[in-house]
């Protein structure tokens, strides 16, 4: 039985999003509808989330009408889906710091908060540069550096530096540098406790958007094809990829990446009233299906 109970849950979308950026290379070749969602966790005791999605005000607004978001809903509805309160969540990783992804730290009272280093320290060093560098903190809001520093202050934020083991009871976190961002991180649940688990998740935030990614768009002939938005490299990309596929025994729906819109028809999933998904991966002892 699962340690721990899993769902990605749509909070948004893109319904058209260009091919390219998901894909690297592939020009001209149409769009796809690219939801917003992050991953909720329960168990050991835990109410965790992986990443926290943005908040429709402000500068998080500006951005999302700037990049054709539609649909926002706040955490209170989201969460609700599955019978979880904003400050019922305990432990939060933030796997790197676009607006999309740590927007909404502000709405999580009671929750610890974990990022790498390197993501806060080169986000603040990017946001010194001159107008002209503008592309490199496109999908940032300043306004979620100072509340990652005000969290700081209230001794709620952790900065990682590298890989760690265990950082709550079988859930590890990796270092993707100079990725799609500066300090992405990958978060690993070993949703059996075991070292050698056999019931291996990875969330992979932003290194993948989609399972092409990892298998490239020709069947007969598959490779590892980058994200097209990355202010490091396409070979860290690629090279992470094959990281975490390896992680999971080469079982690619293992690998999840939250802006993937087939999840909703590899696992059991559910549209709500608001037009989003609950898309459930595992469930722990005792807890009942919130997709059934």
């Amino acid at each position: 039985m699962a340690d721990y109970s899993i769902w990605v849950l749509d909070y948004a979308a893109v319904e058209k999003f260009p091919l390219s950026v998901m894909l690297y290379g592939p020009q001209y070749q149409g769009t796809r509808k690219l939801p917003y969602a992050y991953v909720l966790l329960k168990g050991k005791g835990g109410t965790i989330l992986i990443d926290t999605g943005y908040d429709h005000v402000n500068y998080g607004k500006t951005l999302a009408e700037l990049y054709g978001v539609t649909n926002y809903h706040g955490p209170v509805e989201v969460l609700a889906e599955c019978g979880v309160r904003p400050q019922d969540v305990t432990t939060v990783f933030i796997t790197h710091a676009h607006f999309d992804h740590m927007g909404a730290m502000g709405h999580f009272p009671n929750a610890k908060f974990y990022v790498q280093q390197r993501e806060i320290d080169k986000w603040v060093w990017a946001l010194t540069l001159g107008p002209e560098y503008r592309f490199l903190v496109g999908a940032v809001d300043p306004a979620d550096i100072v509340t990652a520093v005000e969290l700081t202050r209230q001794g709620r934020l952790v900065c990682l530096d590298g890989d760690h083991e265990d950082v709550l009871p079988g859930i590890d976190v990796h270092l993707a540098a100079d990725t799609h961002t500066y300090g992405s991180m990958y978060v690993t649940l070993r949703n059996d406790g075991k070292r050698d688990s056999q019931d291996v998740w990875i969330f992979a935030g932003d290194l993948l958007y989609t399972y092409d990614n990892l298998t490239g768009l020709d069947p007969a002939s598959p490779q590892f094809v980058p994200i097209g938005l990355a202010v490091g490299s396409q070979s860290n990309l690629i090279f992470a990829s094959a990281e975490m596929l390896r992680s999971v025994g080469g079982e690619h729906k293992r690998v999840i990446p939250v802006h993937e819109n087939r999840l909703q028809s590899l696992f059991p999933s559910r549209r709500t009233v608001a037009g989003l998904q609950v898309v459930e991966l595992a469930l722990a002892a005792g807890e009942t299906s919130k997709v059934a």
